[in-house]
């Protein structure tokens, strides 16, 4: 089994990506799925946070108030450490159970969506790294049109995460999400062709220079 993370800076298109190769026959387990998960009503996860910022963060019906608390650890780095610090183990069990699931189903390509995985150190957990990119500005433009969010707002999410140059210099394979729907399933496809070779992916046959 091939366990690929797909990565990508907001706005980047991983999603459409992911949804791409789901219908290409890949295995899709994505960390944002997970990470609600984690915190359902009556959690651990939940407990701890709402013990660590309270019970304002949560929702008339007892769920986690997601936009409330990222209004409160954007700017507190030390806050959104330690939200990480109680979310992300239970992310990485997530993970391993559906990846024990996907090998005893006996899949062939399994595909982890994972926003921040160059900035939680996880590429060794990976046989084959897929990073989706597009300029800055065409990424802010998505996030404004799609999000509803103001220009602002998007920059400082765009800001806070790690340039997509350093991660396009530790992937092995690069997606430029940069022209029509028609020309991002293109680019699927040619990934697509190299994940679906016997072994593992071959760095000679990626888009990399």
């Amino acid at each position: 089994m091939k366990v690929i993370g797909l990565t990508g800076n907001i706005g980047s298109g991983k999603s459409v990506v992911a949804d791409m190769l789901s219908e290409r026959g890949a295995t899709i387990v994505d960390a944002d799925l997970l990470a609600r998960e984690a915190v359902t009503p009556g959690s651990p996860a939940l407990d701890a946070i709402v013990k660590r910022w309270g019970p304002s963060v949560l929702d008339t019906e007892g769920s986690l108030d997601r936009s409330a608390l990222r209004k409160i650890v954007f700017h507190d780095r030390d806050g959104l450490e330690a939200l990480n610090e109680i979310v992300h183990p239970e992310i990485l069990r997530l993970r391993g159970a559906e990846l024990d699931a996907a090998k005893a189903r006996g899949e062939r390509v399994v595909v982890c969506v994972v926003p921040l995985l160059f900035e939680r150190h996880l590429a060794d957990d990976f046989d084959f790294i897929v990073l989706v990119d597009a300029p800055r500005a065409l990424r802010l433009e998505r996030i404004v049109r799609d999000r509803g969010l103001q220009e602002a707002e998007a920059m400082e999410m765009i800001a806070s995460q790690m340039p997509a140059d350093l991660k396009r210099a530790r992937a092995d394979w690069v997606i430029e999400n940069v022209g029509s729907m028609e020309d991002l399933q293109h680019e699927v496809d040619r990934l697509w062709e190299e994940l679906a070779k016997d072994g593992a992916p071959s760095l000679s046959g990626s888009n990399l220079p």
